[in-house]
């Protein structure tokens, strides 16, 4: 069983780090495998809406997106780690998830366990969480809940560690986390997968 970590922050090892690395003792202690890839410091354009990813069922920019994208098909979850920069996630990173998760529609993720982490100097984490968790719903990916939301709080590199609340609170994330996939795993091989037995129904609101 194994997660996929993105880091959103273009910092490797600042407090979104930090946040990340305490959720992955937890599944690592759980026997859950990790793999780390720190995506906020690269250059990642934005999807174009060219829906070339309809026929070819890769992104049509051919970088670091559809590598992410092969990595999760093999995994059973991701966690997604993001400042809070204007009450939102890093720039870089909705523009790697916008991408990954349309160009990955025609996959099927339903049940891959999704889980967000936000830190914030002060306000905005919630609403970061909120927007990151949407890839997750849109997805069929089940989210992880903690004892609280998955925040926490720090300016300069490290302070992170002194909000005891946040960093429980990431244990916590980690122990539901590596529960679910355990979970979602014995269910499926035992009841199989959830998946509609129907073709997909869009409806467009002019017609």
């Amino acid at each position: 069983m194994k997660v996929i970590i993105l880091n959103g922050s273009p910092k490797s090892e600042g407090n979104t780090a930090t946040a990340l690395h305490e959720v992955e003792r937890t599944l690592n202690q759980q026997g859950i495998e990790t793999e780390w890839i720190h995506v906020g410091h690269r250059q990642i354009h934005g999807c174009i809406a060219c829906n070339k990813c309809w026929d070819t069922n890769v992104c049509a920019f051919g970088d670091i997106v559809n590598e992410i994208s092969e990595k999760l098909d093999k995994a059973d979850g991701l966690l997604i780690g993001s400042p809070v920069y204007f009450a939102s996630a890093s720039g870089t990173l909705l523009s790697l998830l916008d991408r990954l998760f349309y160009s990955s529609l025609h996959k099927n993720w339903m049940m891959k366990v999704g889980a967000s982490v936000a830190v914030a100097r002060r306000g905005g984490a919630t609403a970061t969480m909120d927007v990151l968790n949407k890839y997750f719903l849109k997805t069929n990916m089940p989210v992880v809940p903690s004892q609280y939301w998955s925040i926490a709080h720090g300016t300069e590199p490290g302070e992170v560690t002194q909000d005891l609340e946040g960093m429980q609170t990431m244990r916590q994330l980690g122990l539901n986390m590596a529960f679910m996939i355990k979970s979602f795993c014995l269910g499926i091989q035992q009841f199989g997968s959830p998946k509609i037995q129907e073709d997909l129904v869009e409806t467009h609101y002019i017609r």
